[in-house]
């Protein structure tokens, strides 16, 4: 198939293009569908998105909202309940929950924080970023070892 043998698919939309400023005989007239008078009638004629013709626009009358703070730090978070899944003596790390599919790759951009909702079961040697006391104290109750990186 080359490109000069393509045609629109059957039914499919043949709309022809609006040839303007080639006479009256074009079937645009004498304006070429412009209209006769008025900032849209000329070239470079119309207004900038947003303008609604000097009243005062709704990008403007909408009040402030908000801030952002660029200095935060944003941490991929699990909870110790979560690590339950994992077998007896597993090292966890952001690898191993990443290929689990419990945390997200776009999440981890300063690191793992490990929360402390719910019990531990499992003797794990969990390696993380930051922990929460209650979620250090849990994972020490159980047998296992909470490692800063």
């Amino acid at each position: 198939m080359k490109l000069h043998e393509l045609n629109p698919a059957k039914g499919g939309a043949k709309k022809k293009t609006k040839r303007v400023g080639r006479g009256h005989s074009s079937g645009w007239g004498k304006y070429a569908g412009r209209g006769r008078d008025g900032q849209n009638s000329r070239s470079g004629g119309g207004v900038r998105p947003g303008f609604e013709g000097g009243q005062l626009p709704l990008f403007r009358r909408l009040p402030k909202h908000g801030f952002t703070n660029n200095f935060s730090k944003v941490y991929a978070t699990i909870n110790v309940e979560d690590l339950n899944i994992f077998e007896d003596g597993a090292t966890i790390n952001a690898e191993a929950l990443l290929e689990r599919g419990m945390i997200q790759k776009k999440d981890l951009q300063d690191g793992l924080k490990i929360l402390g909702r719910g019990e531990l079961s499992k003797k794990l040697t969990v390696q993380a970023t930051k922990f929460t006391k209650s979620a250090e104290e849990k994972i020490n109750e159980a047998g296992g070892k909470a490692e800063v990186l």
